[in-house]
């Protein structure tokens, strides 16, 4: 994509902190057919979070001055006494740029707020605990009234905490929160919601979370959650949950929802569309387990991160890699022109970057399509990126971080720019909160706010067209209140140009239509040919009629050829009881085809609940269901009634392995004894790849799901080193993902070089050349304090023994007055769990007993200090590393159609030859030097005297 630069001269001058100047302009990237300019900044407002836009297209800001003050110096930052602000910018001349700026609020119950919403004289701020009310009645831009709409939201001061609300097609309020709860809310008509996980976030805040925990609904909901009320504060819904951090959520006319999710690794951000119901994956089911302890041997990260192989998870959508998400929005409009409509938006701060999308329609889900960036102040992408890496204090490039991204009243984009050299950890560095709003406008093209009256049936049309939601959301409360009277200007907005009109008008009629016309005029159009008017059009009658005719609705298109109409359907009749939704169900899963995993999910969803009654019922279909379909059910709703089929499918020599693993997950998700018996079975299978997986699930199930479902004393696996081997497999994998945060990578080598089977996978990867060399020095570091003395002396063939540099002289230590008596201890000590000398030590290396026949002192004090020089024929030393990234190191006792390694502590490792990836002779010997040992020369001068006495 050809770009175009924007210079940026600040404003304001002089601070502590590296800024902009003529001579450092800062460079915005964007289409060459598309402009950027600074529409406004500091002193303006400071640190803006979020934005909103109201009918006279003035812009409101939230600003989050008193920012993590447990953990950033007040003094030394700015800081507003009274609390955080929302700010509201005015450009009164139209010229492209605000010149006014005025306080909406300073409240003591605003810290760091993430949230704004103006609804005419209503205006909701987020900042957990609370979604704040404030009400405007008399328009002189202060709050006459402030109530507290919903509390009890977890997060206070936290990034992870209640986000913007934004109006939906049907008149409802759409907001999400993320992880940091618990979130206890109760709604104004008393529904209580109870949602929690294992993360607690650290904040002095959010100290005790836990998940399991079930809501009124009777359903558990996890971690982070998307939401919608009622304007009146009832009818507390949750429509989706399982998010690390969705920053924002923004629902389109269609009725769909766009969000992005901040990751756990620094590398699995990802930008998705959200399913009625849906669970993001971030953590288990249940919210007990983080992701990292559900990874299994072999997933990649993104896969494991959001549970993407596992039943019951909706599909991730698409890998933005490193970064810290923020707003999103999807341009509904025509100011930026044809091509950009339709455009789904998402700002990625700590990618420095305005990710665009044009989503299609898949299947029953969507295609994002290919990502690219639409605006962005790095020439080159960086998804190497980390929060609090020093580099980017100097680089001002970096410094651009979009808060939020939204469109203005006038068509324009606009994008907040929070302007840090960090971005998350609770951190900011920026002393004086300096923030920017840029604005986005076809090259050469002059937009400008209009006029919107909503006193007029025109201007509450025109308010209605417009691209700003809550905007619109005002003229849809306005058209609603006229009702038939407002009838005949909105039936020409059916055959609007623009699709987003149209879907929302559908929304809006269903609202407005008398009963006996409602369904003749919308219900042809759920037969749309287009997919999504005919899915908008199906939302809208569900939003106003009653249940008993949204069961009739939903049977009279069930055998819909649009795969998006029978996934909402599905979606729909979830709430119902099985005897009134049997019939739809059946006619659903006939159409079902095995593939798209949208459907599947809502299939699932509105089964899964029932599955032990449906199952014969699925079995008696006519004609009979396809083995592909079979298995996606098996696997998605796992019924104990499926252990023997699972089984079957799992054992399939002819089957992929793929196939097998798939059948292998959803055995290991039955709760029952039968499933936990036959993985058992399994275990023992003469398919290697069916027997690893096997022993893995055990080992990971004893502790959750099967806990009391075996005897596990009596399975005969050594189930703690099949789980431990899980772990540093996943580990391994992320010491070779360069995209992961330095910091981490670190971290991890460090970790594993200190664990006995750590060291193994470490060693195993020098061996194969597989080791990065940005980590050899810290694994250096502290390899040589493994528990495992074959680790630390393998270790010696890659790396300088802390020590060494030290000279030995072994005339100097012939010299010296050797003791035999101390010298036995030091053999009983350091060299009996090897050696045997007399009746003392072990048979594992080479016998001592009669060396004095083959050494004197100096060739005795030769061997000990340098034991690679000449080593004893048949104690060779071999390094052996197995497909799975097993290592051991020792000699070779046995080699067949088994491959047996005996280890310095006489422990014999044995693995199948077909397993066995590579095995190299070492130069080294097995024999520690001195410097592992802990000896010292005079230690060296006793020992050797000792043996020659013998």
């Amino acid at each position: 994509m050809n770009r175009i630069f924007l210079f940026i001269f600040p404003l304001v001058l002089g601070l502590s902190w590296p800024t902009p100047s003529p001579q450092e302009t800062l460079k915005l990237y964007l289409p060459d057919d598309l402009e950027v300019t600074l529409w406004a900044e500091s002193p303006m407002f400071y640190n803006p979070t979020n934005m909103d836009v109201d009918l006279k297209g003035r812009i409101w800001v939230t600003e989050a001055v008193n920012y993590r003050n447990f953990n950033n110096d007040s003094t030394r930052f700015r800081h507003h006494q009274k609390g955080d602000r929302v700010m509201i910018l005015e450009d009164t001349d139209q010229d492209g740029k605000a010149d006014q700026s005025k306080v909406f609020v300073e409240d003591p119950d605003l810290v760091s707020p993430l949230g704004i919403a103006v609804m005419g004289k209503y205006i909701l701020v987020s900042c957990s605990p609370n979604l704040i009310l404030y009400t405007d009645e008399n328009g002189d831009d202060k709050p006459d009234k402030k109530e507290i709409l919903l509390t009890g939201f977890g997060g206070k001061d936290h990034d992870h905490s209640l986000h913007s609300v934004v109006a939906g097609p049907d008149g409802k309020w759409y907001f999400n929160t993320g992880n940091a709860g618990p979130h206890l809310v109760k709604d104004r008509a008393g529904w209580t919601l109870r949602s929690g996980s294992v993360y607690t976030g650290g904040t002095p805040y959010n100290t005790k979370n836990e998940g399991n925990q079930r809501s009124d609904d009777g359903k558990v909901w996890v971690g982070g959650l998307q939401l919608c009320i009622n304007p009146d504060g009832t009818g507390l819904r949750v429509l989706g949950h399982g998010f690390r951090n969705s920053y924002e959520t923004y629902i389109d006319s269609y009725g769909d929802m766009w969000q992005n999710d901040n990751d756990d690794q620094v590398v699995t951000c990802r930008v998705s569309w959200l399913m009625e119901g849906g669970n993001a994956g971030f953590f288990s089911a249940d919210g007990t387990r983080y992701w990292s302890a559900d990874q299994r041997p072999g997933q990649e990260m993104f896969t494991a991160h959001w549970h993407q192989e596992d039943p019951g998870f909706m599909p991730a959508g698409d890998n933005t890699g490193a970064g810290s998400p923020t707003g999103v929005v999807v341009n509904e409009g025509d100011g930026l022109g044809a091509k950009y409509r339709g455009m789904l938006l998402s700002a990625d701060a700590g990618r420095n970057v305005i990710f665009a999308y044009q989503p299609k329609g898949q299947g029953a889900g969507f295609d994002l399509g290919k990502r690219q960036n639409l605006l962005s102040s790095v020439a080159q992408d960086d998804e190497g990126y980390v929060w609090n890496d020093k580099r980017h204090d100097a680089d001002l490039s970096k410094w651009f971080r979009p808060s939020d991204v939204m469109m203005g009243t006038d068509g324009a984009m606009y994008v907040a720019d929070w302007y840090d050299p960090v971005v998350g950890g609770h951190q900011m560095k920026d002393s004086i909160g300096y923030g920017r709003i840029y604005r986005i406008t076809p090259k050469g093209k002059k937009l400008s706010a209009p006029k919107l009256d909503l006193q007029t049936a025109e201007g509450q049309v025109a308010a209605f067209q417009n691209p700003a939601p809550n905007v619109r959301a005002q003229a849809y409360q306005a058209l609603l209140q006229q009702r038939a009277t407002r009838i005949p200007e909105l039936m020409p907005l059916l055959k609007a140009e623009n699709p987003y009109v149209r879907a929302r008008t559908i929304f809006l009629l269903a609202k407005m239509l008398p009963a006996p016309i409602l369904l003749p005029t919308i219900e042809p159009l759920v037969n749309d040919a287009d997919a999504r008017t005919a899915v908008a059009s199906f939302r809208a009658l569900r939003n106003v009629l009653p249940k008993t005719e949204i069961l009739a609705l939903c049977a009279r298109h069930a055998q819909s050829g649009n795969p998006m109409l029978r996934r909402e359907i599905a979606i729909a009749i979830r709430g119902f009881s099985l005897e009134q939704k049997t019939t739809i169900l059946l006619q659903l899963i006939r159409q079902y085809e095995g593939q798209n995993p949208w459907e599947l999910e809502a299939l699932g969803a509105a089964m899964e609940a029932h599955t032990p009654e449906l199952w014969p019922q699925l079995q008696a279909i006519t004609p009979p269901l396809s083995e592909t379909v079979w298995r996606k059910l098996a696997w998605r709703l796992h019924p104990a009634v499926a252990v023997n089929s699972l089984q079957v499918w799992a054992s399939d020599a002819k089957a992929s392995p793929a196939a097998r693993s798939q059948a292998l997950v959803g055995l290991a998700y039955v709760k029952d004894r039968k499933a936990a018996e036959a993985m058992l079975t399994l275990s023992k299978s003469l398919l290697p790849d069916v027997a690893e997986q096997a022993k893995y699930w055990l080992a990971f199930r004893q502790s959750n799901d099967w806990a009391n479902l075996l005897d596990w004393q009596k399975t005969g696996l050594d189930l703690a080193k099949e789980k431990k081997m899980a772990l540093w497999k996943a580990q391994r994998a992320k010491l070779l993902n360069t995209n992961i945060a330095a910091w981490d990578r670190l971290n991890t080598a460090e970790r594993m070089a200190k664990d006995s089977l750590g060291g193994q996978f470490l060693m195993g990867m020098l061996l194969e050349n597989k080791l990065p060399a940005d980590l050899q020095e810290q694994v250096a570091k502290h390899i040589f304090s493994n528990p495992s003395q074959a680790v630390r002396i393998q270790a010696g063939n890659y790396f300088k023994r802390p020590g060494t540099e030290k000279l030995w002289s072994i005339p100097m230590i012939a010299k010296l007055n050797g003791n035999a008596a101390n010298g036995k201890k030091v053999f009983q000590n350091s060299c009996a769990n090897c050696h045997r000398a007399g009746k003392t030590g072990l048979n594992i290396g080479p016998d001592l007993t009669l060396i004095k026949k083959k050494f004197d002192q100096v060739s005795l004090l030769d061997a000990i200090i340098n034991p690679s020089g000449a080593v004893v024929f048949g104690y060779e030393a071999w390094s052996v590393t197995t497909q799975d990234g097993e290592s051991a190191f020792g000699f070779i006792v046995a080699d067949g159609q088994n491959l047996v390694i005996r280890d310095l502590l006489g422990q014999q490792h044995v693995f199948p030859a077909n397993k066995v990836s590579k095995r190299q002779k070492q130069s080294g010997s097995l024999m520690p030097d001195p410097v592992a040992l802990g000896l010292s020369q005079q230690n060296l001068a006793d020992v050797s005297r000792f043996l020659l006495e013998l």
